[in-house]
């Protein structure tokens, strides 16, 4: 009898296997026939019935019933303990935290934390952005506190921009001189030019397809979004220290 239930179970989850890939399978064709620019990352249920939770190899999230007859893009609420709760974005905390994982040390611009590193934060940037200029001057003293901050490229008005400019000319550096440059772009001196393979409008289409719309855009390592500016102090308490 245990024979025959362990052959019973086996084939269920076959069955259940080869179904859930024919939906996915189902919803990637469905939606590569109208935009065959779309790549499907991954086919979850979603936490609503009869809905499926597709992932794109951009990072977009969107949601279809199991014929990919029907796609929904926007946000998904849950409404629990008198508060509603974002399940896309939930969703797009591990697509950023992997998207994120995947950009080097040596394409980024790390002002490093004094002594034990204590916390990490990632920041998409434009060297011209005020705000962007206002959080740089609490970079020291987050380094002070044990944040480590990686800067990332975002240079707002594309790759045309004088800001687009002074970021390539910034990561064509290396290590302190990488770092002199981002302060004094930020302190808004010209920087000289300087053409070479870098990542600025790589990170730019990143940044745009983790849901980045304007910056300093600051990501946890959790994958929480935060936008716009915050004093050193009240960083500090959001990354818990």
């Amino acid at each position: 009898m245990r024979a025959v239930a362990a052959a019973l179970m086996m084939l269920c989850l076959v069955q259940g296997a080869a179904a859930a890939e024919d939906v996915r399978e189902r919803i990637a064709a469905r939606i590569g026939s109208f935009d065959s620019r779309l790549s499907v990352e991954s086919v979850e249920p979603a936490p609503l019935p009869g809905l499926y939770e597709v992932v794109l190899s951009s990072g977009e999230v969107l949601y279809s019933d199991e014929k990919g007859e029907y796609i929904l893009a926007g946000e998904l609420y849950r409404v629990g303990g008198g508060k509603l709760v974002s399940l896309t974005e939930e969703r797009l905390k591990g697509v950023r935290v992997k998207a994120l994982a995947a950009i080097p040390d040596a394409q980024r611009v790390i002002f490093p934390a004094q002594g034990e590193r204590k916390a990490h934060l990632q920041v998409f940037t434009d060297v011209d952005c005020g705000y962007c200029r206002k959080l740089h001057g609490e970079v020291a003293r987050l380094n002070e506190m044990g944040v480590q901050v990686d800067y990332l490229a975002f240079p707002r008005g594309g790759a045309r921009s004088a800001a687009a400019a002074k970021m390539s000319a910034i990561w064509c550096a290396e290590g302190d001189e990488r770092r002199a440059l981002m302060t004094r772009a930020k302190n808004g001196e010209n920087l000289a030019p300087a053409s070479c393979d870098n990542p600025v409008m790589e990170q730019f289409d990143i940044g745009r397809q983790l849901g980045v719309t304007g910056t300093p855009a600051l990501v946890l390592d959790d994958g929480r979004l935060l936008p716009g500016y915050l004093p050193a102090e009240q960083l500090a308490e959001v990354l818990g220290l």
